[in-house]
Order: structure tokens, then C-alpha cells, then sequence
């Protein structure tokens, strides 16, 4: 994905990156620990996603591939509201019967949403922007 961005980026391009990663790594650990793991592949299974990784792998293979101005943020605290209010409006008569008629994977994607709820309150879910500059 990120080689794709690079290659299809005009030199001098400015490249965005605007998308959920897990939690970074602390110095003393070498991977999430058992039960993190667990709730992003449950995740991972109801929205059909690939495997997450953090804000600093992605800065780390952003300078690998010798990115230039790397910048990120967590936009964390903006989005996590969004997962309780979608619940909210889904949990209407209007929602629900919208959800229904929908068919099984909308369905099981709402069943998840409780999951995307409990990873941000965990902070193990992180919504980032991260940006780079192709050189010239």
C-alpha cells in the first residue's frame, strides 16, 4: 500500500495517510500482548481488514524508503465518539430495521462496533494522520 502511494506520488508530492493503527509499541515490549491481539483479529474478521500495525511502523517504513517531512498525529480523542453514536442511531426502530434489510455483513458489522468502543477505551486503538513528502 504504502509503496503504491510512493510510486503513484509526483516528486515533491505531499502524501497522506489518515487511518487506524494499534497502539505503539513501549521499548520493553516485542509485540501486543495476547488479548490485544485477540480484539484487533476479531476486528479484522468482521470488517474484513488486514492486519493492523502502529503509527511508528509506518513512520519507520516511511524513513526506510527515504520519505522526507514525516509528520504524524493521533486524531484519537476526535474520532472515538463516533463509534458510541453510530451504536446510538443504529439501536432506533429506523436504525435497526435499516440494519435488517441490509443483509449478514452490514449486520456483522454492526456487532463489531462494540469492539472498535472497547479498543479506543483500551487505547489500544489509535487513529492517525501521518504525512511525507516524495523527494524531488
Amino acid at each position: 500500500f504504502v509503496n503504491e502511494l510512493i510510486r503513484v506520488a509526483s516528486p515533491g508530492g505531499t502524501i497522506i495517510i489518515v487511518t487506524w493503527c494499534h497502539r505503539d509499541l513501549s521499548p520493553s515490549e516485542d509485540s501486543l500482548q495476547p488479548q490485544e491481539k485477540e480484539l484487533l483479529k476479531k476486528i479484522c474478521d468482521a470488517y474484513y481488514l488486514p492486519a493492523w500495525c502502529s503509527t511508528a511502523d509506518y513512520v519507520k517504513l516511511l524513513q526506510s524508503l527515504q520519505m522526507e517531512d514525516i509528520k504524524f498525529a493521533d486524531w484519537s480523542e476526535y474520532v472515538a465518539p463516533f463509534w458510541p453514536a453510530v451504536v446510538r442511531s443504529a439501536l432506533t426502530w429506523k436504525g435497526l430495521t435499516s440494519l435488517l434489510r441490509s443483509g449478514w455483513k452490514t449486520i456483522k458489522g454492526a456487532l463489531a462496533m462494540p469492539l472498535m468502543i472497547e479498543g479506543y477505551k483500551k487505547n489500544l486503538i489509535k487513529f492517525s494522520i501521518i504525512t511525507c513528502r516524495k523527494p524531488e
